[in-house]
């Protein structure tokens, strides 16, 4: 079927949405995952009270449009990657696909992502919805994980793709580190850290609020964030780069200019040590959380470990970043270092342990950076939904009318492109 019309790649995240069609580089939109409904102060069942009457239920706005309405109530659906209230997930994509995307959805084929270790329940009732509102041809579910993958084949030769890797995913809410083997998830071996992009954010916030007069209050966040959108960088080593800033501070210093919202009057502000001490609590959490110590390269470590022994090798030789919270520079480098310096530490131990009889041969760690990092997961949809293997591979209209929803419990990997 060559006149068929690409399929809608969407990827609902915890802090942003991205939307767009199969066969592009970069989604279309980005939207905050956030829906703005007027809540009527009624008692009774909530979902039953908003299915009222005709109106009422497309008196809404999503995205950015969702934080200018007044008079509305900001709900967000998705909460750590996971669906939580399907009503409002279901007017969500609704105006994603009429308003943004400007699709009919009978027209194409979709893919959604879906986190690692989401319950098989919510791709029943993603089916339902998508089959049933929106009467679409075709459905496929992936994992974010697995798409992400296949999203860093454009830095390497074909010949070295593979489904098998350690994907770092960090956006705004979380960062998890999942292991994949041959395009499935290693469930049992996933960890989460609860440090990425906003708790950074709040760590900058507190770090200006201590030293910086000036910055208005309500603007002080937004303020952090231009911070360490624009300035910060990972430094390898901690002590050095605070002696280096103090050293020169005329270069290394450098001025942020905003202006009062509500006076209109500009303000600067000196961005010193923030540069590197955000992104640096990935390595160093303490800095920002007391209860959660292990730097991100022990978890990476322990998660590789704890998978099966036949496939930790391929594990540590493709570790991928993606997300906007790996984007920080020298990144993947640092985080290659110290990986690297844990292994090659335990192999040091266990040749001394066996007093030299055996010597394991070394280990190779690689932590792989490419230009389509931040929208990775989108990116990775993109890339399969435009082969023809994945209409193959996709649930149909005609499957869920004969089987039921039931059908979307389980969709096969595929894209192992040569």
């Amino acid at each position: 079927m060559t006149g068929r019309l690409p399929a809608c790649v969407i990827d609902n995240g915890t802090g942003y949405t991205k939307l767009g069609f199969a066969g592009n580089k970069e989604p279309q939109f980005i939207l905050p995952s956030a829906i703005a409904i007027r809540e009527s102060a009624r008692i009774g069942d909530q979902a039953a009270r908003r299915l009222g009457k005709g109106v009422e239920d497309l008196d809404f706005f999503i995205g950015d449009e969702a934080f200018d309405a007044t008079g509305y109530a900001i709900k967000y659906p998705v909460r750590h990657g996971i669906i939580e209230d399907w009503d409002l997930m279901e007017r969500f994509w609704e105006q994603s696909i009429f308003k943004y995307l400007r699709a009919e959805p009978e027209d194409h084929y979709f893919l959604l992502t879906e986190p690692p270790l989401n319950p098989p329940e919510n791709r029943e009732y993603t089916a339902e919805i998508m089959f049933e509102s929106f009467n679409v041809p075709g459905l496929y579910i992936a994992v974010q994980a697995v798409l992400a993958l296949a999203a860093s084949w454009t830095s390497r030769q074909v010949g070295d793709r593979t489904l098998t890797g350690t994907v770092i995913d960090s956006g705004d809410g979380v960062t998890h580190v999942i292991p994949v083997a041959e395009g499935y998830v290693i469930g049992s071996c996933i960890k989460h850290i609860p440090i990425a992009g906003r708790n950074i954010t709040y760590f900058i916030q507190s770090l200006l609020r201590e030293r910086e007069v000036g910055v208005p209050p309500e603007q002080s966040l937004e303020t952090a964030k231009a911070i360490k959108e624009r300035f910060s960088y990972i430094c390898p080593d901690i002590a050095k780069e605070f002696a280096k800033y103090d050293a020169d501070p005329s270069k290394w210093i450098k001025q942020y200019q905003g202006v009062n919202s509500v006076t209109k009057q500009p303000f600067e502000v000196d961005v010193g040590y923030e540069r590197f001490l955000g992104p640096e609590i990935f390595f160093h959490p303490e800095f920002a959380n007391p209860d959660f110590t292990t730097p991100i390269s022990e978890i990476v470590d322990n998660v590789i470990q704890s998978c099966p022994i036949d496939v930790r090798r391929p594990l540590y030789k493709n570790i991928v970043l993606s997300g906007g919270s790996t984007m920080f520079r020298d990144f993947s480098r640092r985080l290659q270092r110290d990986v690297k310096r844990q292994v090659d530490a335990r192999l040091k131990l266990s040749e001394a342990l066996s007093q030299g009889r055996i010597t394991p041969k070394p280990m190779d760690v690689q932590v792989i950076s490419h230009h389509m990092q931040r929208y990775a997961v989108w990116f990775g949809g993109s890339m399969l939904a435009s082969t023809p293997e994945f209409y193959q591979v996709c649930h149909t209209k005609a499957q869920y009318e004969e089987y039921g929803p039931s059908i979307c419990r389980h969709n096969p990997v595929f894209g192992t492109m040569s």
